[in-house]
């Protein structure tokens, strides 16, 4: 994007009717260049929408922004019909790397998959969940008696993660959160603040008896035994977002919310 003058956008929308009527004013008014020729992305919808165009289209390397309409909208700019091209040219960029999780299941099958916000290991019965946690090939807590536990991004951080009491995580501070979901034993655990470059393995203990799923954004892996994730700095997304209104400024202003 750097020296880069944006005149070839592409629109895609949420299946919510305001956002596909959004969608066809701005095509309307700006040209619609499809995803093979387009400069920009603009995707349409909510938080939820935004991941999933952000899985869907990260193989085209094309940047994309985001306007909100939707429900919440962390990860969106303020939906505007004027000066599109002028907001995108001054657009500041976040370059994510998102998780890879790799997760074993009782039948020995692995499922890979990758998360932009978090990877959650969750408990699907009535039985809490037993996990071991290591990180780089120590094992730092035997056991974990929970709800689940989640990996987090620092784009991530305000998400489940922080819905779960974990920490908000600056976007250019290299650290992943680690939390845990309603933990049992040992209560007073809050979880821990790892480097990025952290590899980290998660064992179900007594997991016929107390499944888990894992759940790396969108994708779910029931039954797992074991669940690997560490970041994956081969894969990247271009996200913009408008000048003074950056995901790190956002971020940071969350922690000051009340």
């Amino acid at each position: 994007m750097a020296n880069l003058f944006v005149t070839r956008l592409t629109f895609v929308a949420s299946t919510r009717p305001e956002a596909q009527e959004a969608r066809d004013k701005l095509a309307a008014r700006y040209g619609d260049a499809g995803i093979d020729n387009a400069q920009v992305i603009v995707a349409l919808g909510g938080d939820g929408f935004m991941l999933e165009t952000v899985h869907a289209l990260m193989a085209s390397g094309k940047p994309i922004y985001g306007m909100n309409k939707g429900s919440v909208g962390f990860l969106m700019n303020e939906f505007a019909d004027d000066d599109l091209l002028g907001r995108i040219n001054s657009a500041e960029q976040a370059e994510i790397h998102p998780l890879r999780m790799q997760a074993v299941d009782v039948d020995g099958q692995t499922h890979e998959a990758i998360a932009f916000n978090e990877v959650s290991l969750l408990r699907t019965t009535r039985q809490a969940a037993k996990l071991r946690i290591s990180v780089d090939g120590k094992v730092r807590l035997p056991e974990l008696i929970c709800d689940g536990a989640l990996i987090s991004t620092p784009m991530g951080s305000t998400a489940y993660n922080l819905s779960a009491h974990g920490p908000i995580i600056p976007m250019d501070s290299k650290i992943l959160a680690l939390t845990p979901i309603s933990a049992f034993r040992p209560r007073r655990w809050r979880g821990a603040l790892l480097a990025h470059n952290s590899r980290i393995r998660l064992e179900v203990l007594e997991g016929a008896k107390r499944p888990v799923s894992a759940v790396a954004d969108n994708f779910e892996a029931p039954n797992v035994l074991e669940v690997y994730v560490a970041e994956d700095r081969d894969v990247k997304v271009c996200m913009l977002f408008d000048a003074g209104r950056s995901l790190g400024e956002r971020v940071l202003a969350e922690q000051f919310s009340v």
